[in-house]
């Protein structure tokens, strides 16, 4: 068996990545569509955006706060996080892409 993957966030670490990944998925969970998250799962969501590929694009001219909505096509009647930018304009993101393997795990 393999040794487990640690994810070190700024906000918490977790010795394994499926630690990590029960966390944002039980985030998930306590939230509706439409539900502004908290600013305590804000700030962890925050931190773990850091590890998405494409942060920056994310991102854009900087977040506003998260929320929670139905994802995007393909994936009928799954929900996910979205940010909403300080210019008004969203876009989402998956918990489970920041989760990835990277080069620095």
């Amino acid at each position: 068996m393999g040794r487990a993957r640690a994810i070190n966030l700024t906000t918490r670490s977790f010795a394994k990545a499926g630690d990590a990944t029960a966390h944002f998925s039980s985030m998930l969970s306590r939230y509706k569509v439409g539900d502004e998250v908290s600013p305590e799962d804000s700030a962890d969501l925050g931190a773990l955006l850091k590890r998405h590929d494409e942060a920056a694009d994310k991102i854009g001219v900087g977040v506003q706060r998260y929320e929670v909505g139905s994802a995007p096509e393909p994936f009928p009647n799954q929900r996910c996080f979205w940010i909403v930018r300080k210019d008004g304009s969203r876009i989402d993101f998956s918990y489970q892409h920041c989760l990835e393997k990277k080069a620095y795990d």
